[in-house]
């Protein structure tokens, strides 16, 4: 069941077109990756989606209702762009903050209390925001996006100004949401998050979808046939048993082992390779080489680009 909807959005400032016939269906308790290059049209869609501007046309729906001033308060939003007053002080800021979402006093300090101590920052508490790092001050963002427990949070590069250690202390905890029940939008330009955490998303480029659906599925649909082998035994054997069925790309020898990549002609699995292979040379290792989602990226951003070109001679 979907959380939230979007269906046949456009939006437009002046002479550019921001959003063009953009539809989603974000799913109940799944984390959303919401890609595409800068300037492609996410943050105005983020911006309809929290109401802080409309669309010129289509609708936006939140559980089967048209989306209303009443969905505010169950959705969190971080932006990329970070907006914590410098002057006040991280625990004071934090219950103001809970309070404008509609948070009784009292349990917003329960449950910043339980946050702050799950993150190691209690000493934090009376520090005033100026005093903190960029990364410190995004731990305490963080919490006040999720402290009310929102349906839909709404992450714009929620790993910004974090080491390793912190970045994947915060992706484990958006794991740990969803699992309670959140349903997450996650904007980033990190493709590698995006395969570790996505169950769908959507690419915008130049205020078009131009691909959406599961991570998996999407993967799957953009195997090259290409597959990385490590043998002992002879190369001539090696390439005969292939005949004409795959395709060398590459080989090196380390030591006594030969490293090839070769592609396949067509549509072919692991097993399939193995029975060619396994009688001539000693198989140390095969696999699959899957695209990742940056190679997927990029290839669909580039398979755009002629297409807007000459939708731009056309338009002079």
């Amino acid at each position: 069941m979907d959380l939230l909807q979007v269906k046949r959005v456009y939006k437009s400032y002046a002479d550019h077109q921001a959003l063009h016939n953009i539809s989603l269906h974000i799913k109940k308790q799944s984390i959303f990756g919401l890609l595409g290059p800068n300037g492609a049209g996410k943050t105005t869609l983020i911006r309809i989606i929290n109401q802080i501007t409309g669309p010129d046309k289509g609708e936006v729906f939140f559980e089967k209702e048209k989306l209303a001033p009443k969905h505010i308060s169950q959705i969190g939003y971080l932006p990329e762009e970070r907006g914590l007053y410098k002057k006040m002080k991280v625990g004071e800021q934090a219950l103001y903050l809970a309070q404008l979402k509609g948070m009784d006093r009292g349990e917003a300090k329960y449950k910043l209390n339980q946050w702050f101590e799950k993150f190691e920052i209690n000493e934090w508490w009376d520090k005033k925001v100026e005093e903190l790092s960029k990364g410190m001050a995004q731990k305490v963002q963080f919490i006040t996006t999720v402290l009310h427990e929102p349906k839909l949070l709404i992450l714009d590069e929620p790993f910004s100004g974090f080491d390793p250690i912190n970045t994947n202390l915060i992706k484990k905890e958006i794991l740990e949401l969803r699992e309670k029940g959140s349903t997450i939008i996650f904007s980033t330009h990190n493709m590698e998050s995006v395969e570790e955490i996505c169950d769908d998303i959507a690419l915008i480029n130049k205020s078009k979808k131009i691909l959406e659906g599961k991570v998996v599925d999407i993967k799957e649909a953009y195997k090259s046939n290409v597959f990385e082998i490590v043998f002992v035994g002879n190369m001539i054997a090696f390439s005969t048993a292939l005949w004409t069925a795959f395709e060398i790309l590459d080989k090196k020898q380390v030591d006594n082992r030969i490293h090839v990549k070769i592609r396949a002609s067509k549509s072919s699995d692991v097993n399939e390779l193995l029975q060619l292979i396994v009688t001539k040379v000693q198989v140390i290792s095969v696999h699959e080489i899957a695209p990742s989602m940056n190679d997927i990226f990029i290839q669909k951003v580039q398979e755009v680009m002629p297409e807007t070109m000459e939708e731009e001679v056309v338009g002079e």
